[in-house]
């Protein structure tokens, strides 16, 4: 088995299944906010739809990291490199930023949103205002796809 191979792949999974994570709770708790808020006037549909998919863009993070990781290794091509130990447990570290912050920044943009619907149900006008403090979350996770990314193009197979 070669190890280097397993730490490459293993790297990549954490950082898709971490920044999932995160996405599924921050998306959990804005959409059952919103279907409460909804339950009462259905007509904030579209601005509720919005802040509760929000927290969803950090799992996109880390599919994006897996996909550019699985064409790296040429796995879709059917030629896997040769895979050095340091070269792998390189690849483990690099797709760890997107993993650990698309966790912890959706959850917490989740959060953010959530209390953005709250705002919405009885000041429906101020719709933008908790946009931008959602955006503010986004940053870091945005920051954490572009760590991984850099890290991955900088790796040599």
């Amino acid at each position: 088995m070669e190890w280097g191979l397993v730490l490459a792949i293993t790297g990549g999974a954490i950082g898709v299944i971490l920044a999932g994570i995160g996405s599924s709770v921050g998306i959990g708790l804005a959409g059952s906010a919103s279907n409460g808020v909804m339950s009462e006037d259905p007509e904030k549909f579209a601005p509720l739809l919005i802040l509760s998919a929000l927290p969803g863009t950090q799992g996109i993070y880390g599919f994006l990291i897996g996909i550019i990781l699985i064409l790296k290794l040429g796995m879709l091509a059917g030629k896997i490199p040769s895979i050095s130990f340091s070269q792998g447990l390189s690849i483990f570290f690099s797709c760890l930023p997107v993993g650990i912050l698309g966790l912890i920044s959706a959850i917490h943009q989740g959060k953010v949103c959530t209390s953005g619907v709250y705002m919405v149900a009885k000041q429906p006008k101020d719709f933008v205002k908790p946009m931008v403090m959602a955006v503010f979350v986004e940053f870091y996770a945005v920051l954490g796809l572009l760590t991984s990314l850099l890290l991955l193009q900088g790796i040599k197979l």
